[in-house]
């Protein structure tokens, strides 16, 4: 029997009332649509019941597989172990708390079927609070600029991916996964459709401030070395600006004579070798982020139990950090 049609990876954090909702939606939504399809719901070491409430949907749901992690690893690394065991043609990436509403997913894969790589969810308005909007704006801008994503489009946590895309994706090893990063990093074919933003369907957002900004860090750091580069030529501006001051206070000495004495001298070589110094570190900071960025071998995940379906797909299995991800069948009721 061929793989399915659509897997739906769901990195899951504290989400216990929201999960039986969300595979009914599924079910309903998939039903009559799609003839093979799987729901994945990652925990992400959840410290409520969703758990349990994963297991409880693999026993009432058939197409449903629950991937328990060990560790909090945050939600991209969740996400990078539910596309290490998606075995779709598409693969739909979407939250957990129905602010995504499965009943968008036909519309995402039809636009992906129309030869795109990556489909984006664009929501018109987010029922969120102010400083989401904020941070999701600047993420954005920040995105233009390392990553060179197009300026119309909207990174979007609720998106379509080609099966062969997510299998270019999670060949990356590395300890500090970006989802959007790394599809930036293998295809440029990208597009939206409009889908509406719901309320959070149970409970209380998880994703406060420092995780935005930490996401925001990872975007900056892991996928380019731009903020390498920026202290780079700061340490050449300021260098720039010593020697302009220090031809200031020459015209001072020489033709007005109105150098006061000590304090310039001084300041021109503060100044000066303060920007030869980062300059120096910003150009030796540029090799070992490379450095760094390559060869960290800090795991991304570690799985302590599958439940649900029977197996990985094949080729997932040649991927090295999936090989601690041994399914155990579905316990029977």
């Amino acid at each position: 029997m061929s793989g399915p049609e659509i897997s739906i990876v769901v990195p899951v954090f504290n989400s216990e009332a929201c999960l039986p909702e969300l595979a009914r939606r599924v079910r309903s939504t998939m039903e009559g649509r799609f003839s093979r399809y799987e729901l994945t719901l990652v925990d992400d070491c959840s410290t409520d019941g969703s758990w349990e409430a994963i297991v409880g949907v693999t026993r009432e749901h058939p197409f449903a597989t629950g991937v328990a992690l060990r560790k909090n690893v945050g939600q991209d690394n969740a996400i990078m172990a539910g596309l290490k065991t998606a075995g779709g043609e598409v693969v739909i990436v979407m939250d957990d708390d129905l602010q995504h509403d499965p009943a968008d997913i036909p519309a995402l894969v039809d636009e992906l079927r129309r030869g795109f790589d990556v489909v984006f969810a664009r929501f018109p308005h987010k029922r969120q609070a102010v400083w989401k909007n904020i941070g999701s704006l600047l993420a954005d801008r920040l995105a233009g600029w390392v990553l060179g994503k197009p300026s119309g489009i909207y990174l979007s946590p609720f998106k379509a991916i080609r099966g062969d895309v997510v299998r270019e994706i999670i060949r990356y090893d590395g300890p500090y996964s970006y989802i959007d990063g790394l599809l930036f990093a293998v295809t440029s074919s990208t597009s939206q459709v409009r889908a509406e933003h719901h309320t959070r369907f149970a409970g209380r957002s998880n994703y406060t401030l420092r995780r935005s900004i930490q996401v925001a860090l990872k975007l900056a750091t892991s996928f380019s070395v731009l903020p390498l580069r920026i202290v780079t030529f700061l340490g050449g501006a300021i260098s720039l600006a010593a020697l302009l001051a220090a031809a200031f206070f020459a015209v001072q000495a020489f033709v007005l004579a109105q150098m006061p004495e000590g304090w310039p001298s001084l300041i021109v070589t503060v100044l000066f070798l303060g920007g030869i110094q980062l300059m120096g570190i910003g150009a030796v900071g540029e090799y070992i982020g490379r450095i760094f960025v390559t060869q960290n071998k800090r795991p991304q995940f570690t799985v302590r139990e599958v439940v649900g379906r029977a197996s990985p797909p094949e080729w997932s299995r040649e991927v090295e950090a999936v090989e601690p991800v041994a399914a155990v069948p579905r316990s029977s009721t």
